[in-house]
């Protein structure tokens, strides 16, 4: 995905040419996207902007909070409070103390509550380091300061409703023995020979019921120490002894050629997850850095322009747009704010085949109102799994499409931003689906429940489908796979993630039935970070 925001300078949108259907007019609403708060908004203007509710700077104003609480930035989240050195002081314990990184803050709706205070709900995803994710629900405070500005009302309870003067939160692990596994054919796997495998090994399950670290949040008394209860658990019931080695989905083959392209990463924050088209089945996991969180699996970002194999497939399902049929390409397209492509480029007179394999937003955004507003993540859910519960052996994230709550994020959703969250491993599923027609549940320890209930793709989207990936290869964006033998498909993104930070750069590719996701953060593009990742891979392992 290649999006930016920007004040609008923009000439109009030509109109869009298309032999099926006609044009449907634009519908302009504020909006600028931050995914380190899952997508929530961090501008002044956005959904919550009009004249009969809250103030919509309050509502910046609290979303910047939680963008710069999410990414780190806590002197800067903490100079948005009433209280800005203590504010500091608490986030920074809050999140050593208790081992949490890269926090995930969605804020809902704000609400006036009639003492000149607006307060905006949120939902906190904490990673604690090792062990899960714990997730519970907050609210900000903002008043209304003397120049005009909003800023947060500093509260611990903010932080988490419980923690308090006389509270405080504690975390403990139990020590555990390390689980012993084996590749697919036998051959031992740790975090020795395979260090990239480590976060993954140390979660996974010792069989349906789980198995890994255990440990817990406690929030205790401030004064004796005593817990008062137990916020979150983490771990399943311990592997047996006697049960033997796990046996995995994992190729050793695979899992070492993905853990030497993820040099090609450059030392940035990447993984990699490659699986059998056929049956779902991991063949490799693979995170840089090679210690900590298991951001292949369990990782939540913003898929980018290689979402766009999923509005393609919707769009395709009913038939509201066919590969030949002129789209246009132009460099800007405003929806409230104004969204651009990559480099600013532009082709005039694009099919959709040209949009798809060029990667064009302005493309994609022009037909958003082919969908109904709901309709992504229905398909998403229906034909690719995405969004239910999956059973994969150790905790995974599954992604996730709400409904936009207005045109803008819609336009956003259409190229992979707004709230939608996925990692590589829900990115190589969708990749196997889409070139197979079938969803399967991905899986890294056999005999895993599946729950989870598809309808199976059109054989004419199938095709259409792979033929566009193909194309991609041959003449678009993912040429730096065009030399590998066989016949790759692929398709590329760019996420944008804030203002603060370089895009995060994403590829999705297919060969001989097997799919590979990449995802590099701040890899600026994806041709140019995770392109040569995968290409690193694929070269290693050879086409059969």
């Amino acid at each position: 995905m290649d999006t930016h925001t920007h004040v609008d300078h923009s000439r109009p949108r030509p109109p869009r040419r298309r032999p099926r259907g006609a044009a449907r007019a634009l519908t302009a609403v504020a909006v600028a996207a931050a995914a380190a708060v899952g997508g929530a908004y961090a501008a002044g203007l956005g959904p919550f902007a009009g004249e009969d509710g809250p103030d919509p700077g309050a509502a910046a104003a609290g979303r910047a909070f939680l963008a710069d609480w999410a990414a780190g930035r806590l002197p800067d989240a903490a100079a948005r409070t009433t209280s800005p050195d203590r504010a500091r002081q608490v986030l920074r314990s809050f999140t050593a103390g208790l081992d949490i990184t890269g926090p995930k803050l969605t804020a809902g709706e704000p609400e006036e509550t009639g003492d000149g205070t607006v307060t905006v709900p949120f939902t906190a995803r904490m990673p604690v380091t090792g062990l899960g994710t714990w997730t519970y629900t907050s609210e900000l405070p903002l008043r209304e300061q003397d120049d005009g500005a909003w800023k947060v009302d500093w509260r611990l309870s903010l932080v988490h409703p419980r923690l308090s003067d006389g509270h405080k939160f504690r975390l403990e692990r139990e020590e555990t023995e390390p689980v012993e596994a084996t590749d697919r054919d036998g051959e031992t796997l740790s975090a020795a020979t395979h260090p990239s495998l480590a976060p993954v090994l140390a979660r996974l399950a010792g069989g349906p019921d789980g198995g890994g670290p255990r440990g817990a949040v406690h929030l205790v008394d401030r004064a004796t120490g005593e817990v008062v209860r137990t916020e979150a658990s983490f771990g399943g019931k311990a592997a047996a002894k006697d049960d033997g080695p796990v046996r995995t989905t994992l190729d050793a083959d695979w899992q070492s050629a993905a853990e030497h392209a993820l040099a090609r990463a450059g030392g940035r924050n990447a993984a990699l997850v490659a699986l059998r088209v056929d049956d779902g089945e991991v063949l490799a996991v693979a995170n840089a850095p090679a210690s900590g969180f298991n951001r292949a699996v369990s990782g939540t970002y913003a898929p980018g322009s290689t979402w766009k194999i999923v509005t393609s497939s919707a769009l395709l399902l009913k038939g509201a747009v066919a590969p030949d049929d002129v789209v246009d390409c132009p460099k800007y397209l405003t929806v409230g704010k104004r969204f651009q492509n990559v480099e600013t480029s532009e082709h005039p007179g694009a099919t959709f085949r040209k949009g798809f394999t060029e990667s064009c937003n302005t493309a994609f955004i022009g037909l958003r109102d082919e969908l109904d507003d709901g309709e992504l993540g229905e398909v998403a859910e229906k034909y690719f799994g995405v969004g239910q519960t999956w059973h994969v052996g150790v905790p995974s994230y599954d992604g996730s499409v709400p409904v936009p709550r207005d045109a803008t994020e819609k336009a956003a959703s259409m190229i992979g931003q707004g709230r939608v969250q996925a990692n590589p491993l829900v990115m190589a599923s969708v990749t196997a689906t889409a070139v197979s027609g079938t969803f399967r549940q991905p899986s890294l320890v056999a005999g895993t429940e599946d729950t989870t209930a598809t309808t199976p793709l059109p054989p004419r989207v199938v095709t259409q489908l792979r033929e566009l990936m193909r194309a991609t290869v041959t003449e678009g964006t993912a040429g730096v796979l065009a030399d590998l033998p066989g016949e790759v498909g692929a398709k590329t993104g760019t996420a944008e993630v804030s203002d603060d930070q370089e895009n995060n750069g994403w590829m999705v590719a297919h060969r001989d039935g097997v799919a590979v996701a990449c995802v590099v953060e701040e890899g600026v593009t994806g041709g140019g970070s995770a392109g040569p990742v995968i290409h690193e891979l694929l070269s290693a392992v050879p086409a059969s």
